[in-house]
C-alpha cells in the first residue's frame, strides 16, 4: 500500500517560516521525482517545487529564493523549507511522487497539509 503523509503545516505570521515533510512508503523512493503542489481556495493547483531522483531542484518564480526542497532517500522523506512566508502562500500543500520512465510507472498524491499565513 502506497502512502504519502504530509506534516508540518499550520498557522504562521507573515515573514515567518515553516518546514513541511512528506514521508513515503510503499514505493522505491529514490526512483521517484518528488514535487510539492499547493491549492488555494478557488484557485487551480500549482507546482511549488520539484526535485528529481538525482537531486536537481526547480521552482517557479513565485517561490524561488524563499522555498527550498530537499530529499532524504534514507528516510524516504521529502521536505519543503518555506521562508519569508506571505499571505498569498496560504493554501493546502500536497506532496506528489511520480515515476514516469521504464516499468512500474506511478503517480501518487498525499492528503495535503494546510498552511495559513496571517497576522
Amino acid at each position: 500500500q502506497v502512502q504519502l503523509v504530509e506534516s508540518g503545516g499550520g498557522l504562521v505570521q507573515p515573514g515567518g517560516s515553516l518546514r513541511l515533510s512528506c514521508a513515503a512508503s510503499g514505493i522505491i523512493f529514490n526512483m521517484a521525482t518528488m514535487t510539492w503542489y499547493r491549492q488555494a481556495p478557488g484557485k487551480q493547483r500549482e507546482l511549488v517545487a520539484t526535485i528529481t531522483r538525482g537531486g536537481t531542484a526547480n521552482y517557479p518564480d513565485t517561490v524561488k529564493a524563499r522555498f527550498t526542497i530537499s530529499r532524504d532517500n534514507a528516510k524516504n522523506t521529502v521536505y519543503l523549507q518555506m521562508n519569508s512566508l506571505k499571505p498569498e502562500d496560504t493554501a493546502v500543500y500536497y506532496c506528489n511522487a511520480k515515476k514516469n520512465y521504464g516499468s512500474g510507472r506511478y503517480d501518487y498524491w498525499g492528503q495535503g497539509t494546510q498552511v495559513t499565513v496571517s497576522s
